[in-house]
C-alpha cells in the first residue's frame, strides 16, 4: 500500500528501498510465526564453546532457586533445535510454562552438542495434544507427549510431584509404588519446583526458561557441573529403590561425561545391584542400548564391572570373566566395545546383534567346547550352546528374538569358517551373516585366540580374483591332506592281486 501511494505521488523508490522493506516484512513474519522476542532482550550471545557460567549461584535450599541470567551462561537459541523452539513458544503462547530441561541443557552448558531436546511444561499431556496436531501420547507408567517433526521427536513432559499417600488412604491411580518402594506409575502433576526435586541427578534438573533465557537451578546442578560431580537428588537409597535403573543411568552419565559419582551414591550402588532383578528385562534391553551404543561403551563397561552391576545384567559373561585365563575374555569384550565406539564415532551403523554376540561369546564358546568334548560335532555343538546361552540371558536382559537369532548365526559362522575345502568357502561368501562372522573372527584374532592364520586366509580369499582363490583353495592344508589320502587309496586299489607294498 505504501509503495502504491509513493508511485502515485511521483516518487521513484530505489532498489535498496525495496530490499529494506522486504527484509523488514520477512523479519516481522518470522517473528510472528515463531513468537520470537526482539534480539535485544536476549542480550549478547556468547560463543557456543564458552565455559560453564562464571557467576557463582546463590546457596541452594529447597524453594529458593538460583537464577543464572542470560549474560552469565553460554546457551544460545542458535544451538537449540528449531523444532524444540516451536514447541516452547507455542506452549508459552498457549498460557503455559515451558522450559527446556534435562540432558539438552546440561550438554549446552558443557559446550557439547545435545543428542535430543526435552521440554517440561505446566500443560497436561492432553493439553499438549490439543495444541499440536502432530502430537502423540505414549506411556502408562510415565505419561508423555511426543511432538513429531519428520524424523525429530520433541518429548514433552508435564511437571510432576512426589506422590505421597497418607496412612489409610488408597493410592491414586496416577501414582503407585510396589511393596519394595519401586515406582510403578508416576503421573502426579505438580509445579516446576516439585518437578526439579523429583528428578534423578542435579545436573539433569536444570531448566532453560524460554521467557527470559535464564537457567533455573533448584538443586545445585550448575555447581556440580563445574565440579564434574554426578549427584543424585535426595536420599540415594530411597531414589535407587524407587527406580533401580537410575544406577545404570549414573554409570552411563559418568562414562559419557567423565564425571565422578558422589560418595554417598557410590556406597549405595555397590550394595543395591540386586534391585535390577525387579526391573522388566525388556526395559533393561533399552538401557543396555543407551549404555553401549552411545560412543562410550568401553568406559561404561569398566564402570559397570567396577560397581558390580554387570553381573546382574550378564551373569554368564561375568562368571566367565571372573575365571578368565591370561586376560583373554576381558580383552575380547573390550576390543568389541572399542570397535563399536569407533564405528559410532565414524558415523557407521551398529547392530545390537553384534553387541549381543560379543558380550555372550565367552559363555557360548565354553559350553560349545564342553559339548564337543562329549562327542557333539562343532556346528551342532555351537547351535546347542547358543540356544542354552540365549535362554538364560533373556531372563536378565531381553534382547529381541531378531537380534538373538542373528547373534547365534554369527557364533555358528565361527565353526563354519574353518571349513576351507571344496566349494564351501564360495558358499560361505554368499551367506547373509558372512561379513558379521568375518568381522567377529578378526576380533577373536586380535584378542589372542588361535585363529590368526584362519583370519588372514579369509582376508586374502576375499581380496583375490578367481585364479587367486583357486590357488588359495589348492594350497589349503586340509585340501592337501585330502588329496594325499585320495592318492594313497587310489594306488592301493590299482595294485595287482597278491602284490604287496615295498618292504624294508
Amino acid at each position: 500500500m505504501g509503495a502504491w501511494f509513493l508511485h502515485l505521488s511521483g516518487y521513484q523508490p530505489t532498489r535498496a528501498w525495496y530490499y529494506t522493506r522486504m527484509f523488514s516484512w520477512l523479519k516481522r513474519s518470522f517473528a510472528k510465526k515463531f513468537g520470537l522476542a526482539p534480539a535485544v532482550s536476549a542480550g549478547p550471545a556468547p560463543a557456543p564453546s564458552d565455559p560453564i557460567p562464571v557467576a557463582e549461584p546463590t546457596a541452594i535450599t529447597e524453594g529458593s532457586p538460583a537464577i543464572i541470567n542470560r549474560t552469565e551462561h553460554g546457551i544460545s537459541r542458535m544451538n537449540i533445535s528449531a523444532n524444540a523452539l516451536k514447541v516452547l513458544y507455542r506452549l508459552q503462547k498457549g498460557g503455559y510454562e515451558a522450559y527446556l530441561v534435562g540432558g539438552g541443557v546440561r550438554d549446552l552448558l558443557l559446550g557439547r552438542e545435545p543428542k535430543d531436546f526435552d521440554v517440561a511444561t505446566s500443560a497436561t499431556p492432553e493439553e499438549v495434544r490439543a495444541l499440536f496436531r502432530n502430537c502423540r501420547l505414549i506411556g502408562r507408567r510415565f505419561r508423555l507427549a511426543h511432538v513429531r517433526f519428520g524424523q525429530e521427536i520433541i518429548e514433552v513432559a508435564t511437571f510432576r510431584a512426589q506422590h505421597v499417600v497418607e496412612e489409610g488412604e488408597e493410592e491414586a491411580a496416577a501414582g503407585r509404588t510396589s511393596e519394595e518402594g519401586m515406582i510403578l506409575r508416576d503421573n502426579v502433576w505438580g509445579n516446576i519446583e516439585q518437578d526439579a526435586w523429583r528428578r534423578d541427578f542435579t545436573v539433569n534438573a536444570l531448566y532453560y526458561n524460554i521467557a527470559d533465557f535464564s537457567v533455573v537451578d533448584y538443586t545445585g546442578g550448575v555447581e556440580d557441573l563445574k565440579e564434574g560431580r554426578l549427584r543424585i537428588i535426595g536420599d540415594p537409597e530411597l531414589r535407587f529403590r524407587e527406580d533401580p535403573v537410575r544406577m545404570l543411568r549414573a554409570v552411563r552419565f559418568a562414562g559419557k561425561l567423565g564425571f565422578r559419582i558422589d560418595e554417598r551414591s557410590e556406597q549405595v550402588i555397590y550394595a543395591a545391584g540386586h534391585l535390577l532383578r525387579a526391573v522388566p528385562s525388556a526395559r533393561l534391553f533399552d538401557e543396555c542400548l543407551k549404555m553401549f551404543h552411545a560412543g562410550y561403551a568401553v568406559e561404561t563397561f569398566e564402570l559397570l564391572r567396577h560397581y558390580r552391576l554387570f553381573e546382574h545384567l550378564f551373569p554368564d559373561t561375568e562368571e566367565a570373566l571372573a575365571h578368565e585365563e591370561h586376560g583373554f575374555p576381558i580383552t575380547f569384550v573390550s576390543r568389541a566395545l572399542e570397535n563399536t565406539d569407533l564405528r559410532i564415532q565414524e558415523g557407521k551403523g551398529v547392530t545390537p546383534a553384534f553387541l549381543f554376540a560379543a558380550l555372550l561369546w565367552e559363555p557360548a564358546r565354553l559350553r560349545s567346547e564342553q559339548l564337543q568334548a562329549e562327542g557333539v560335532p562343532p556346528v551342532p555343538a555351537m547351535q546347542q550352546a547358543g540356544e542354552e546361552t540365549v535362554g538364560r540371558q533373556v531372563k536378565s536382559v531381553a534382547f529381541p528374538k531378531r537380534f538373538t537369532l542373528q547373534a547365534r548365526e554369527i557364533w555358528e559362522m565361527q565353526e563354519r569358517l574353518p571349513r576351507r575345502n571344496g566349494k564351501a568357502p564360495l558358499r560361505l561368501l554368499e551367506h547373509p551373516r558372512f561379513r558379521a562372522g568375518y568381522d567377529f573372527l578378526l576380533l577373536r584374532a586380535e584378542s589372542g585366540e588361535p585363529v590368526a592364520e584362519l583370519a588372514e586366509w579369509w582376508t586374502r580369499f576375499q581380496a583375490s580374483d578367481d585364479a587367486g582363490r583357486a590357488r588359495l583353495l589348492a594350497g589349503n592344508p586340509a585340501d592337501v591332506k585330502r588329496r594325499k589320502r585320495r592318492r594313497r587309496s587310489s594306488s592301493r586299489r590299482q595294485r595287482p592281486a597278491g602284490e604287496s607294498g615295498p618292504t624294508e
